[in-house]
C-alpha cells in the first residue's frame, strides 16, 4: 500500500482530535491517520490522574498501530506538558524499543516548532485547571521559554473540553494576541481552534500553534513526509 500512514494514539475521551485532523488531511489522499485510544478521562494533578499516562500501557496501544504498517507514532496528548518533556521522552523510547517507528508526542512537536520559530515568548490557551496550566508554565520557563500572556478555562475535563465553542476559543486566542507574543499555543487537543488558527494567524501575524495541527506536522516530519502541502493551515506547514 502506497502513501504515509501516521499512527496516532488518541485520549479515549477525545472527541475533537480525529474529525480535526480529518480536516487537515482532506485534500492529501496519500496521507492517513489511523487512531488508537489510550484510556483517559479527566485531567488533574492527582498522581491517580497522571497514571493514565503510565507508559506501559501507551506502549501496548502503540504496538496495535504499529500492526497497520504506520510510519510514525504520535502521542497526540498533551500531559508530557504538565507532567515534563522526559516523561514523553521516555515513552517515545519505549514506543521505538518496541515497534521499531520513529516516535513524536503533541508536546516535543510543540518545542520543535518553537525552536523553528525561534519564539522565547509564548501566549498559552487551554481548557485546564489552574493546576495543570501552572505547571506547563513552570516547564515551560524551565526550557527558557516565557508565557507572558494565559488563559485557561477550570474544566478538569476531558470530554467536557470539546463543548467548549470554536467561536470561545477564538475569543481567547485573539486576547492573548493583544500581548504581542512569538507565537499563541493553542494546548489541548481536545479543544475547538483547529479551523479557527490559520484566519487568525492571517489576522494578527502572529504565528498559531494549535495543538492538533502540531501533532500532525510532527507526526509527519517522524515518517519524513513532507508538510508544505498542508501550507494553507498555517505558518507551522511551512517550517
Amino acid at each position: 500500500m502506497g502513501g504515509t500512514r501516521l499512527g496516532m494514539l488518541t485520549p479515549s475521551s477525545n472527541t475533537v482530535l480525529e474529525p480535526a485532523t480529518a480536516w487537515l488531511l482532506a485534500g492529501t489522499p496519500h496521507t492517513t491517520a489511523h487512531f488508537q485510544r489510550l484510556r483517559v478521562l479527566r485531567i488533574g494533578m492527582d498522581p491517580a490522574l497522571n497514571a493514565q499516562f503510565d507508559t506501559a500501557p501507551m506502549v501496548a496501544a502503540a504496538e496495535f498501530l504499529a500492526d497497520a504498517q504506520v510510519h510514525a507514532l504520535c502521542w497526540n496528548g498533551t500531559s508530557g506538558s504538565w507532567l515534563g518533556l522526559d516523561a514523553d521522552r521516555a515513552f517515545c523510547a519505549a514506543a521505538t524499543a518496541a515497534t521499531g517507528l520513529p516516535c513524536i508526542t503533541a508536546t516535543l512537536a510543540l518545542h520543535d516548532a518553537l525552536a523553528a520559530l525561534g519564539a522565547r515568548r509564548i501566549a498559552l490557551v487551554t481548557p485546564y485547571l489552574a493546576e495543570i496550566q501552572d505547571a506547563i508554565v513552570a516547564n515551560f520557563a524551565a526550557a527558557g521559554i516565557a508565557t507572558i500572556a494565559e488563559r485557561h478555562l477550570e474544566d478538569p475535563g476531558n470530554f467536557s473540553f470539546a463543548g467548549h465553542p470554536a467561536a470561545k476559543v477564538d475569543a481567547l486566542v485573539r486576547e492573548v494576541a493583544a500581548e504581542r507574543p512569538d507565537a499563541i499555543i493553542i494546548h489541548c487537543t481536545n479543544f475547538r481552534g483547529t479551523e479557527g488558527a490559520a484566519a487568525i494567524e492571517a489576522e494578527t501575524g502572529v504565528p498559531v500553534l494549535d495543538s492538533i495541527a502540531v501533532s500532525l506536522w510532527g507526526a509527519l516530519r517522524a515518517a519524513g513526509a513532507p508538510t508544505a502541502p498542508l501550507a494553507r493551515h498555517g505558518r507551522l506547514f511551512t517550517l
